[in-house]
């Protein structure tokens, strides 16, 4: 407050200076009018100009123009004639002496004009007025002037003013600051600015220190906030603050909570190779939204390590798929021997070996990634194990992964697929129960379709099948499946659909752009 006063008559000191400044320009302004208006006065009467042109014409001329002076308040009227002698001057013995002041020769051009001269009186307003006569041919000068009265004089003059003036705008110029730092002080929640000082310096610290990815924006979309773990997790060097978001994240989804005014929480978004687990939400001041703010986590190693473990939870599943479907098939060919059957089991154990090594073989050469190989001849044997036919396609190849993905991923899609598949196929009965399942791969994409014959969706199941824990069965632990799915797919900037009718069955198809897309970020 005392800071607000002290600024109030710092600025009213300096406008009262100015305010002088302007009082004397326009008291000059004045008394050089009224000089001008007594010097055409004293040109245009009669006497004056008759008389200026007689030898003796000045004991005409000094009487008037020394009446003049009293009447209109001048400290001299000097008439000279068209030589430049003296027919009236304050100082009687003057008179008849020539006038030498270079400062009257433009008057002698006919000019009129007034300006400020030092004379032996001090520093005088003068004006001069050319004298014409009625052939309108220029006789003589007037010259009237008035000493100027010092700086504290004028302001004297206009003491009262002044101090009203003064008075009323210290008195509303306190009233300001008092109603300014009030406002000001409310705005910043009652706090000084010593304790909003130490209030961002501790934020700061905070943000910075937190393991989570913190960053904030504006209403105009200016960061505020963008701590070191954001940095770390986007590459991001230097000082971004007051930046434009989009400058620094390019795929921002960041500015979307204040466009849809909505805010977002457990939201799993892919950023290149990096997996983020993101809550963003709109910040409010007295229910009025100034920007939006998001909290995330890098869960790239996390969910790598559950894609793994995933993988290896298939992987295992196949195995005991096939040692029991190969104890079936020493049970079968120890059966035949024990009856003497020995060409029958002969013949049967070079069947089975020959379909084992017609997969494996077709898998190695068209499929070139051993973990996808392993999990297609697990989930071959399982459906043999149900009952269920499972059909890879021949025209099936893999050379190599789409750009983002990986076995793993790859491994969790089909594993979720195939695995849905024999659920519905298992709810359903009928006599021929297949799944068939296709790998193919060209310059521009890479789709993957798995097709049943099960049970099928109908138009709300298809509309939810991906969220997460959404599930048509009653086991725990359910409804992960699909909504996995969707989640690699997103990372691969791939595109799902799906085809499905009760009781006809599903077609999922995943396709996925050979060549590196843009990505919609976090920020």
């Amino acid at each position: 407050m005392l800071l607000s006063v002290g600024i109030v008559l710092f600025s009213l000191i300096i406008g009262n200076l100015i305010m002088a400044g302007g009082i004397i320009r326009i008291t000059e302004t004045q008394l050089g009018q009224r000089l001008m208006t007594t010097a055409r006065t004293v040109a245009t009467i009669p006497n004056v100009q008759k008389s200026i042109q007689e030898p003796d014409g000045w004991k005409v001329i000094q009487p008037t123009a020394n009446n003049l002076r009293v009447v209109n308040d001048v400290t001299y009227i000097v008439v000279l004639n068209k030589e430049r002698v003296r027919y009236s001057d304050p100082l009687d013995e003057r008179i008849g002496t020539v006038f030498m002041d270079p400062a009257v020769d433009e008057a002698y051009a006919e000019h009129s004009y007034f300006q400020k001269v030092k004379g032996e009186m001090g520093t005088a307003l003068r004006a001069y007025v050319p004298i014409m006569d009625d052939q309108h041919q220029q006789v003589g000068v007037v010259l009237v002037g008035r000493v100027m009265p010092d700086v504290w004089g004028i302001l004297y003059s206009e003491r009262n003013n002044i101090a009203l003036t003064f008075f009323f705008s210290l008195l509303f110029g306190v009233w300001g600051s008092y109603q300014l730092a009030r406002h000001m002080k409310k705005q910043m929640l009652d706090l000084e600015p010593d304790e909003i000082a130490r209030i961002l310096v501790e934020r700061t610290a905070t943000f910075h220190a937190m393991h989570e990815g913190v960053i904030a924006i504006d209403n105009r979309e200016r960061i505020t906030i963008f701590n070191d773990r954001a940095k770390q997790i986007f590459g991001i060097e230097g000082e971004v603050l007051g930046m434009h978001i989009r400058s620094v994240l390019h795929d921002t989804r960041l500015p979307e909570v204040l466009e849809l005014r909505q805010n977002f929480t457990n939201t799993e978004i892919h950023v290149g190779n990096t997996l983020l687990w993101s809550n963003r939400f709109l910040i409010k001041v007295e229910e009025k939204i100034v920007g939006a703010i998001a909290i995330f986590q890098d869960r790239t190693e996390v969910a790598r390590m559950a894609e793994e473990l995933t993988g290896v939870k298939e992987f295992v599943g196949a195995l005991r798929v096939q040692n029991h479907e190969h104890m079936n098939h020493l049970h079968t060919i120890a059966g035949l021997l024990q009856l003497h059957q020995h060409e029958k089991a002969l013949a049967y154990l070079f069947e089975v070996n020959e379909q084992q090594e017609e997969l494996t073989s077709f898998l190695t050469t068209r499929i070139m990634d051993e973990n996808l190989s392993g999990l297609l001849i697990g989930k071959v044997s399982r459906g043999r194990e149900l009952g269920i036919r499972v059909v890879i396609d021949r025209r099936s190849h893999l050379e190599h992964f789409p750009p983002y993905m990986d076995h793993h991923n790859f491994v969790l899609i089909l594993g979720n697929l195939i695995e849905n598949a024999f659920d519905s196929l298992e709810r359903i009965e009928r006599e021929e129960k297949e799944i068939m399942i296709s790998i193919e791969q060209d310059e521009e994409i890479c789709s993957i379709l798995v097709e049943d014959n099960g049970i099928g969706m109908d138009e709300e199941t298809r509309r939810h099948m991906l969220e997460r824990g959404f599930s048509t069965k009653e086991r725990a632990h359910r409804g992960l499946g699909l909504h996995l799915v969707h989640q690699l797919v997103n990372k691969g900037r791939g595109e799902l659909v799906c085809h499905s009718e009760p009781g006809e069955g599903a077609s999922f198809l995943i396709t996925f752009p050979m060549e590196e897309v843009e990505s919609h970020g976090e920020g």
